[in-house]
């Protein structure tokens, strides 16, 4: 029904089959709720319009469209006009997600607002058969990021709530006790099928609201997005496999004709001389390696195990040894090794160098102020680092003497992190965090001079890193969400988009239009590839 560069997903067809209501990031890389007629393939775009159009500087995705059984309205849900906060009570580099209830009919006229509240996400609604009440899971705002966390889903519960339609009142709570409920649905009159996620009893759960909200016998199986047909004699579901993971160098989707996409582990970066180094973090344990560009000739740089490392926090991608960065000759790489993200509060975090084969390996800073993310200046004699506790910003170690110097001053609400050297030395990229809930993107002279502030947006700005001809990607929350948060699963930032940019912050150019986090990129020329 549809194939365009966009993103497209969440159909549902209308109760006479004619259309087919959808999200798709189409026109303005947003997620909006479009309408499709199946006969002459005419869409019509329902919201992001003029009479449907919140802040547009805040987050605004319009999400799970769901038709009432006499056709004439869609419901869904959106966080529009809410604001851009971090979990852990704002603390957090990743963004929760607060939804509220809206309807509008097919041809765009009649929209208005269903049910909110505060602190909640209220989700994937749907419709009693008779059209009369509206039904959808309710999770705290804080839960909308644990509930695609591992380490977290098991503590997250959310009930299923229903309301009248016309008057968004009549509120009635169906289910109760622990465990996350998604995707409502009735079926019949008097029974109320949901999923239950990642519990013990993770799988299909049904109500009888007959008599007293009464469960029903349950199917277990690790299965997400069911969907049951009206008398609930089938369902449709999504089989899922959390251990399965992509190989190196796997063919993606391209959105540029000129360049094929690649799926990589994470933080790569290429040498001068063509060798790839990766933290192989979903493809092993978080240690160094180096390999050919397309895959083969996979090395060991630095085992993560050999600094006595967590298995637990490696596990959790919270610890490891992350960033390598490269000498221009080749010879050497420097990383860090400890503790990271939400963990580098209470865990330790020290500068590594190792020699490309393997051979040796040296720690350079002693742990007593977390340091990480470091960068090799090109002619191999400077590293600039972040540090995190006790201090806050950018250093520069010269490796000649070991002497430090003070590149950026900052604190623990406002910091700076992940900074990488330009290849001609001129200027660091970085990260910086310029408020409680916002990070732009930044470049500085070597010397402390000439900060210069790449990026506006109030999402974040984040993990820049410099292309083979000078310009600069990184990954941005600019268009917001394109699911609702809390079906995500095993993620961090699911609404992370690629961006290039020219070294001045001009010519913002999306690189990639996905539903999912699209991160840490890497221009490899075939030159490097026919190695």
């Amino acid at each position: 029904m549809t194939a365009t560069p966009s993103m497209e997903d969440a159909g549902t067809l209308s109760p006479d089959g004619s259309k087919v209501a959808y999200v798709s990031t189409a026109n303005d890389y947003k997620a909006n709720i479009w309408v499709m007629d199946l006969t002459t393939r005419q869409t019509t775009k329902l919201t992001g319009t003029d009479l449907v159009k919140g802040n547009e500087s805040l987050p605004e995705s319009y999400l799970r469209p769901s038709w009432s059984p006499d056709g004439r309205w869609i419901a869904f849900s959106s966080d529009r006009n809410t604001q851009w906060r971090g979990h852990g009570n704002g603390t957090g580099w990743e963004h929760t997600q607060e939804l509220s209830l809206y309807a509008i009919h097919p041809d765009g006229t009649g929209f208005r607002q269903l049910a909110t509240k505060e602190n909640y996400c209220l989700g994937s609604p749907k419709w009693s058969l008779d059209g009369k009440r509206i039904i959808y899971y309710e999770i705290y705002t804080e839960d909308t990021w644990n509930a695609h966390r591992p380490e977290s889903l098991q503590s997250v519960t959310g009930q299923l709530v229903s309301i009248d339609f016309d008057t968004g009142l009549d509120r009635v709570e169906h289910t109760k006790g622990s465990g996350l409920k998604m995707f409502p649905q009735w079926v019949g009159n008097n029974t109320i099928a949901y999923l239950l996620k990642n519990t013990d009893d993770e799988g299909l759960n049904y109500v009888d609201i007959s008599g007293g909200n009464a469960a029903l016998n349950a199917y277990k199986a690790s299965i997400r997005s069911p969907s049951w047909s009206p008398d609930g004699s089938q369902v449709v579901y999504e089989k899922v496999d959390f251990d399965a993971i992509r190989p190196m160098g796997k063919k993606l989707y391209s959105w540029d004709d000129e360049w094929d996409y690649r799926f990589t582990d994470v933080f790569p970066q290429l040498s001068l001389q063509g060798r790839l180094a990766i933290t192989q973090k979903q493809l092993g344990n978080s240690s160094i390696i180096t390999m050919s560009p397309d895959g083969t000739d996979i090395k060991q740089v630095f085992d993560v195990f050999s600094a006595n490392m967590s298995e637990t926090a490696i596990a959790q991608g919270l610890s490891g040894a992350f960033q390598p960065s490269w000498t221009s000759s080749g010879d050497w790489l420097v990383f860090g090794v400890g503790s990271w993200f939400q963990s580098r509060n209470t865990g330790p975090g020290a500068l590594y160098r190792a020699t490309a084969n393997g051979s040796f390996s040296e720690q350079l800073t002693d742990g007593s102020v977390n340091t990480g993310f470091p960068s090799y200046s090109p002619d191999g004699r400077y590293i600039v680092y972040r540090v995190f506790g006790g201090e806050y910003g950018l250093r520069i170690m010269d490796l000649e003497d070991r002497s430090v110097s003070i590149l950026t001053n900052a604190t623990s609400d406002n910091y700076d992190n992940l900074p990488s050297w330009s290849s001609d030395g001129s200027r660091i990229v970085f990260s910086r965090r310029v408020t409680y809930t916002n990070f732009d993107v930044c470049t500085i002279k070597p010397d402390g001079t000439g900060l210069q502030v790449l990026t506006s947006s109030l999402g974040n700005d984040a993990h820049a890193v410099w292309t083979h001809d000078g310009r600069i990607m990184y990954s941005t929350a600019q268009y917001g969400f394109r699911d609702e948060a809390a079906i995500y699963d095993d993620t961090f930032q699911p609404y992370g988009q690629i961006m290039v940019m020219n070294a001045d912050g001009s010519n913002k150019t999306l690189l990639v239009d996905s539903m999912w986090e699209d991160s840490m990129p890497l221009y490899v020329p075939n030159d490097f590839l026919a190695m």
